[in-house]
């Protein structure tokens, strides 16, 4: 062999690799945007565009639009993407300057009407072919708490309105008039019926908890639990036998609202009125309360409904504007309030554009979109089963990065990793099975590896979203989301659903939630559906309820999390199988529930392949290593329908462990003092760590020491399929191997300790 030849020929080879790398260079183009350009311009930085669709218009792969200071109110829909990852399309602001994007436009002409309230007539001509004031919010797993919302909005000096149900409210003076919140988010998380006994002791179908496929535990003092019951809902009870003349009903309650009213009903919600039982707050989902009704003489077995009326309706509006729109043939009519102001001597905005950053077609690939502000979109509802537009959505495509954004005021969701949409688009019915069906015509879609996901969502700001801060069905599939901050999500509770939270995935294969900082939402972070292969790492939550800050819903796993700081007043809800909980921080409740109503898939490994269909038995699941604050602890595991490995735990403040631990370090007296403090843009966690912590021998967590779980069959290994290992802490500094420290620090030291987490 003439090695002579074979080195020449690699010497070209090279050669012509880099001739094609500074080619590659030189036809990639840097176009402009400017507040002050035209775009008859060429787009240089001399001559820029003045807008950014005219930029995306002629950006080809590896080129650059960079976008400079001031308010661009358009929609950008890029026709194309890049090739690669080396080539993609860049969007991005000029450094050092504030380019913001809006969705919304500025509205003028206000008349006053009476009271604060002012008015607008708007011709339909203005919004084009959306109208968002004719936009009724609707889709699979919505529910509207009976009135009508719609995805458009009123801004004053950036910040929204909230829409009424009635024009009456609108009219009223500021505070008086109602949103219109039927259900509002207050719960009774617990109920619990005790006498008369039942016949039967069966619960009606139709109640909160069977809707939600929700089962909790069972009153400690007796009697049938029934689940828990939000604002404005109800539950039936079959054929209670009430007895001769049975003239006192006893039920327990425990509850996390501002407690309420119970009416008790004959047959339906509509029925006679028997008497009604006042509630209290007992300040804990397993505080159990006692409460007594002296209801009408009633004889015989009968039906019976439960009605729960919270005494307050969703947050406080007393000091919140109202909006309301009219849309007829020719003009849109709009009603706002304004205290105090006169709306055309300020800057009142209202949303025209239903997205801001969204392809009109799936398959727009390796786009980049950098330090931009986008706010103020019209979004609808996006359920798992239909297309997921958000204020930036990637729209069914492959390797986007979007960083170091400001995302803001979406009427649902912020950033949209999810799904393509066709015929099938809501109606699904709300059933499991009509997922499955979206999945199965999904992967004949093209869902797979090679084509959908890899995004990676990074560092970014996302707040004021009333669905998700992100969003994803099946196509946030290997993709990485990490260091973002997520706040205010969900918070008006005006509407309700399945699909609310700071972060929501149906579908996390091998994806991985790192670093972000998750608080002020209705639930943190919500892995629903085939979480395999996810990692759920050194996260900050806190402040986040009524629900919790991790929710697992009917996973098989192999799925991980480690090294996160859970504060809220419920840690999380697990209604899965086969994860590992390593080195975490839990200062709240832990509500483990089996799921056997449903058949959820699990894949071939590192594969949207799905593999098979199993429900959910409970248990299967992995717990070292970790802090527990209060509450329960890990005792409710005592009745997982499968094994489950667990060691090195510590349990304190009246925390219990699980009889499957062997040597958990128990100190129940033990108050490690919690809390989390603001300092200018740092947050700082205030912890008391013991001396005693230290005596416990901890495993090292590896792949090897975790086995594989029980349904998938499948180690816990990363995305790359290498051995797991967690070496690092929530700081990233290296875990001792040979004994590492509990929860979420390596060797924090003791006492009163002061550590900044943000």
């Amino acid at each position: 062999m003439n090695h002579k030849r074979i080195s020449t020929l690699a010497r070209c080879a090279g050669l012509l690799c880099v001739l094609a790398w500074v080619v590659g260079a030189a036809s990639a183009t840097e176009y402009h945007v400017s507040i002050q350009g035209n775009d008859g311009n060429d787009g240089s930085s001399a001559k820029p565009f003045k807008t950014i669709w005219a930029a995306s218009q002629i950006a080809q792969a590896g080129d650059i639009v960079t976008v400079h200071e001031g308010t661009y109110r358009e929609r950008i829909t890029p026709p194309r993407g890049g090739e690669s990852d080396s080539k993609r399309i860049v969007y991005q602001a000029a450094a050092g300057e504030k380019a913001v994007i809006k969705g919304s436009e500025i509205v003028k002409g206000w008349e006053k009407a009476q009271n604060d309230t002012w008015k607008t007539v708007i011709p339909n001509s203005f919004f084009g072919g959306f109208n968002p004031y004719n936009d009724p919010i609707k889709g699979d797993w919505f529910d509207p708490r009976s009135r009508v919302h719609h995805t458009g909005a009123v801004y004053l000096n950036g910040h929204w309105l909230i829409e009424a149900a009635k024009l009456e409210d609108a009219m009223a003076p500021v505070g008086q008039g109602s949103p219109g919140i039927a259900g509002g988010g207050d719960y009774l998380l617990n109920v619990a019926w005790i006498k008369p006994e039942l016949t039967t002791g069966r619960v009606g179908a139709d109640s909160f908890a069977a809707q939600q496929g929700i089962q909790t535990a069972a009153c400690s003092e007796g009697g049938q639990c029934i689940g828990w019951i939000e604002n404005g809902d109800w539950v039936r009870y079959d054929k209670v036998d009430f007895g001769p003349g049975s003239e006192q009903v006893e039920i327990r309650a425990a509850s996390v609202t501002e407690g309420g009213i119970i009416e008790l009903r004959l047959d339906s919600t509509g029925g006679p009125l028997l008497g009604t039982c006042s509630v209290a707050n007992t300040g804990d989902w397993q505080s159990w309360s006692s409460f007594r009704a002296t209801i009408k003489p009633t004889r015989g077995i009968h039906n019976l409904c439960l009605v729960f009326k919270a005494r307050k309706s969703g947050p406080k509006v007393t000091d919140t504007a109202l909006w309301f729109a009219q849309v007829d043939g020719d003009n849109t009519t709009i009603w706002a309030q304004f205290p105090g102001v006169n709306p055309n001597e300020v800057e009142v905005e209202i949303n025209v554009r239903r997205v801001v950053f969204y392809p009109d077609k799936p398959g727009i690939n390796y786009l980049t979109i950098r330090g931009l502000t986008m706010m103020h979109a019209a979004t609808p509802w996006a359920p798992p089963t239909a297309e997921q537009p958000g204020l930036v959505g990637t729209h069914w495509s492959k390797g986007w990065i979007i960083e170091n954004n400001d995302i803001r005021y979406s009427t649902c969701v912020g950033v949209a990793l999810g799904k393509y949409g066709d015929q099938y688009d809501n109606t699904s019915q709300n059933s499991a099975e009509g997922y499955v069906e979206t999945i199965n015509r999904a992967t004949k879609n093209g869902w797979n590896k090679d084509t959908i996901g890899h995004h990676i969502v990074r560092n970014n700001h996302i707040s004021n979203c009333e669905q998700a801060g992100v969003v994803g069905s099946l196509g946030a599939v290997f993709s990485t989301i990490t260091g973002n901050e997520i706040h205010d999500i969900h918070i008006r509770q005006l509407f309700s659903g399945a699909e609310m939270a700071g972060i929501k995935i149906h579908a996390a294969i091998d994806t991985e939630i790192s670093g972000n900082h998750i608080y002020r939402t209705c639930r943190g972070i919500w892995l629903d559906w085939m979480a395999q292969g996810t990692r759920v790492t050194g996260n900050l939550l806190h402040d986040n309820g009524p629900a919790e800050d991790l929710f697992v819903e009917v996973d098989h796993g192999p799925f991980v999390v480690d090294n996160n700081i859970f504060l809220s007043r419920t840690s999380l809800l697990d209604m899965s199988e086969g994860g590992v909980f390593v080195h975490n921080l839990f200062a709240g409740h832990i509500r483990p529930a089996p799921e056997l109503s449903r058949e959820t898939p699990f894949h071939k490994p590192h594969s949207t392949e799905v593999a098979g269909l199993k429900n959910i038995r409970g248990g299967d699941h992995r717990y070292y290593n970790n802090i527990f604050v209060g509450n329960e602890g890990l005792a409710l595991y005592d009745k997982a329908a499968q094994p489950v490995q667990m060691a090195g735990n510590i349990f304190l403040k009246g925390a219990k462990p699980c009889t499957a631990e062997k040597d958990p370090l128990v100190l129940s007296q033990f108050d490690p003092m919690v809390k989390l403090v603001e300092e200018g843009k740092a947050v700082v966690l205030e912890i008391k760590m013991d001396g005693s912590f230290g005596t416990q021998t901890r495993p090292f967590v590896t792949t090897a020491l975790l086995g594989q779980t029980a349904v998938s069959g499948l180690p816990f290994k990363n995305r790359d399929d290498s051995p797991l290992e967690i070496g690092t802490d929530f700081l990233g500094k290296k875990r001792n191997p040979s004994n590492p420290s509990v929860g979420p620090f390596e060797q924090p030291g003791t006492g009163n300790l002061r550590i900044k987490v943000r």
